[in-house]
């Protein structure tokens, strides 16, 4: 499904490397991936997105992000861990705005679980974090995703609306969607084992970045 070859992030102004990863083959499915705070999941995800350059190729099934960068972002979707949006927007407006480009299926439930429909027409610039996190795990189910990145989902969400999330991850897992999640913390740790319990019978794999 997903394959990483040659793949290099430097750090910006010198040719020192974010993240190398000489190959990585994942086949459908979730995936926990591990690592502290400055270890590059968030450069690795966000390269994955094409929101960033690096260095060597990603492809997914046969789409190739450099040669058919349209067709490969139309089937990845990203949700950050820190989402910044323009302040001027309200949260319906970037809802429009990534429908249309990404052509596909509004997360409804997903969208009422997390009650984002009570604040989508306030200006951005309002939101809290909770709030702003709530809206782009929403963006990230946008479409018809083949893979889905979520970057540290369950910072800033509340116990309602992991369940909620959670849900929606079980949902899209069964229509054949895969996922990459990033986080510090370890998968058998005792509070994500509480929260993701569904995914943890999955059998979710995890993967360490050193």
């Amino acid at each position: 499904m997903l394959k990483i070859t040659d793949f290099k992030k430097l750090y910006p102004g010198n040719n020192t490397p974010v993240l190398e990863i000489q190959r990585c083959e994942l086949d459908r499915g979730i995936y926990w991936i591990k690592g502290e705070n400055g270890s590059g999941k968030t450069s690795l995800l966000k390269s994955i997105a094409g929101l960033i350059p690096f260095e060597g190729k990603i492809k997914i099934d046969d789409l190739d992000i450099n040669s058919n960068r349209i067709g490969f972002t139309k089937k990845v979707n990203y949700a950050e861990a820190e989402p910044k949006y323009p302040p001027f927007l309200t949260g319906k407006e970037l809802i429009d705005f990534y429908q249309s480009t990404k052509e596909g299926y509004f997360p409804d439930l997903l969208s009422a679980g997390m009650g984002v429909e009570k604040f989508m027409h306030h200006k951005i610039a309002t939101y809290s974090s909770g709030m702003l996190k709530k809206l782009s795990i929403v963006l990230g189910f946008m479409g018809d995703p083949s893979l889905v990145l979520l970057d540290e989902p369950l910072v800033a969400l509340d116990v309602a609306a992991v369940d909620v999330l959670q849900n929606a991850i079980n949902q899209y897992r069964k229509a054949g969607v895969s996922f990459l999640i990033t986080s510090h913390q370890p998968l058998n740790d005792e509070l994500i084992g509480r929260v993701l319990n569904l995914l943890i019978k999955d059998n979710v794999m995890q993967i360490e970045i050193a």
